[in-house]
């Protein structure tokens, strides 16, 4: 909103020509985004506690341990939400539509988690919306998407990139462009799964939001160079990955939602004042998908979610075992869970997969070189 409004003066007041550089945007988005989030943060959670007062906001599906989290008040990742929101408004250039796109999945996502999270209050059952409902309204959400700002009405072509780049291998060795008819249901899948694996992951104290924000990071460098151009050169043709016009924008909204999930950190860190929801694993998950799509990072991206990607294998990997041997893998199902059953302590475990997290995201980048 700023750029719009205040660059095309910036030949009359020369400091508004510092609104012209994504890199100043992005420092921006980011810091007004964790300032929102800080400030409207403790107003925001006593204002949940009191809604949702004599609520257990426990899964039912957790170890005996977390009973003891009763009283801690749910939803709070309307506060990311409201804190990215914000500063993307604030920072990025709003005629983009790779911004709106992603803008609109994860609220679009996070109104899902919203409507699941409502359920489970006002019904005062752990059950919520159901699975197929969900999938349902996130199916809608995709097909809106594509249809408003990646289809041209008058010849029906896909304005969207279909190349699918593989890590470690340069782009114009191997990149081929896919069907529509194949890369949409495709993208489809890696948004949803990754929306659906960020919320298994959702069940310690800052377990989920700590990876989020390492990939919000990891995307916002992969946006920037996959978009930005110094001298004339694009960045991306020198190392050869898919140069993306206009994404650089997209490093904007990454840069808010990593600040917004740095100031929900302050207060979903052991012991939790808050827990996120599914109005925001949902919304961070969905976000986060739509950053691998945009930015061609599909197949990258199961490196640089490799802790969410983990979860959703676990549950996976048991239920399927369990229907065939009558047996289980694991103890309990997200894996975290496993762990904690082991006599790992909640910190520790968190502490770990934040770890795992910065591991992977570090050998994401190094596909950048590694070609």
């Amino acid at each position: 909103m700023l750029y719009n409004l205040l660059f095309p003066f910036s030949d009359r007041i020369a400091l508004f020509n510092v609104l012209r550089y994504p890199t100043f945007r992005m420092l921006m988005a980011g810091l007004i985004s964790l300032l929102i989030g800080l400030a409207l943060g403790p107003s925001y959670i006593e204002a949940l506690r009191r809604l949702q007062r004599g609520h257990s906001n426990v899964r039912e599906d957790t170890p005996e341990a977390h009973q003891k989290k009763q009283g801690t008040p749910s939803m709070g990742g309307g506060l990311i939400l409201w804190a990215m929101l914000l500063g993307t408004l604030l920072f990025a250039d709003l005629t983009n539509r790779m911004v709106w796109a992603a803008l609109i999945v994860t609220l679009g996502f996070g109104a899902i988690g919203f409507a699941d999270d409502w359920l489970k209050f006002s019904k005062k059952n752990s059950k919520g919306l159901a699975g197929r409902k969900k999938l349902f309204w996130q199916t809608v959400i995709f097909v809106v998407v594509v249809l408003v700002f990646f289809l041209d009405w008058k010849t029906g072509a896909l304005r969207m990139d279909t190349r699918l780049a593989i890590p470690f291998v340069k782009v114009k060795a191997f990149n081929p462009s896919l069907p529509w008819w194949i890369y949409l249901p495709l993208a489809f899948v890696v948004i949803v799964g990754t929306s659906n694996a960020v919320n298994l992951t959702d069940g310690l104290d800052g377990l989920a939001i700590g990876p989020a924000i390492v990939s919000a990071l990891t995307f916002m460098l992969l946006a920037y160079l996959a978009g930005a151009t110094i001298r004339g050169l694009n960045i991306a043709d020198y190392l050869l990955i898919p140069h993306i016009e206009g994404s650089a924008e997209l490093a904007v909204f990454c840069a808010a939602m990593a600040g917004a999930g740095i100031s929900f950190l302050w207060f979903n860190t052991y012991p939790a004042s808050v827990f996120m929801g599914d109005v925001g694993a949902l919304a961070l998950g969905g976000g986060l998908g739509m950053l691998a799509v945009l930015t061609k990072n599909e197949v990258d991206s199961a490196i640089i979610h490799g802790v969410f990607f983990a979860e959703i294998l676990s549950v996976m990997a048991q239920v399927f075992w369990f229907k065939r041997t009558g047996r289980r893998i694991f103890r309990m199902a997200p894996v975290h869970h496993h762990f904690e059953l082991q006599g790992w302590a909640e910190p520790k475990i968190i502490v770990r997969f934040w770890i795992l997290s910065i591991m992977l995201a570090l050998i994401a980048l190094a596909s950048l070189k590694l070609r």
